[in-house]
């Protein structure tokens, strides 16, 4: 069975027909050729699948598009597009200075999770690992808490220091403009550790 939906991908309206069991995921890469979010497991326990679902982050590959009608979906590419001067995500930013990568497949959905995590801190939601379950204000992102938030987001590589200290710097940084206080300029990009081993053609969607 097949229906006809509508989906807000990375702030543009995205008309298509599915197949009633296809995944968020299968219309995003397959149907619609958004090709950031990447399948790893398939079972939503490697997280590389991560989107930010109605501001909620999600595994794309567990949820059936049929169910999202009018949802908004933000992958890491509208990320990178949302910000007022059309630059790079904090998050993504950090990720770049903190050199918090190695192979990057599982980077769209760290960078997703991240900026889901920060959001969820800030509006107070508790994990496992916060100790004042009482806190005003919103919850302090320490190292504990990170780890524990972002603990369904898997890298092979292994770079999680480096995960770990992005999301910090991001988390920072969001702290900071809620107190008022505006972002750094930012860095060309040729500043990172990684710049020099980027590599420099687009990634083909088929």
């Amino acid at each position: 069975m097949e229906a006809r939906i509508t989906l807000l991908v990375d702030g543009t309206p995205r008309t298509l027909t599915v197949d009633t069991r296809t995944t968020v995921l299968d219309a995003l890469r397959n149907l619609l050729g958004v090709t950031s979010p990447k399948k790893g497991c398939d079972h939503g326990q490697c997280g590389a699948c991560t989107v930010l679902l109605d501001g909620r982050r999600a595994n794309s590959c567990l949820t059936l598009a049929v169910a999202h009608e009018g949802a908004d979906i933000v992958t890491a590419e509208g990320l990178a597009g949302g910000t007022p001067d059309g630059g790079l995500h904090p998050v993504q930013r950090a990720f770049l200075e903190q050199d918090a990568f190695q192979c990057g497949y599982c980077t769209p959905g760290q960078i997703c999770s991240a900026a889901g995590i920060i959001e969820e801190a800030a509006a107070g939601h508790p994990s496992t690992a916060t100790e004042d379950l009482q806190a005003e204000g919103g919850i302090e992102l320490s190292d504990a808490e990170i780890r524990e938030r972002m603990s369904g987001n898997l890298c092979r590589c292994g770079a999680y220091v480096n995960i770990v200290a992005a999301v910090r710097q991001a988390a920072e940084a969001a702290a900071a403009r809620r107190g008022g206080v505006p972002d750094p300029a930012e860095p060309a990009v040729e500043d990172s550790p990684t710049a020099e081993s980027m590599p420099s053609h687009v990634e083909e969607r088929s």
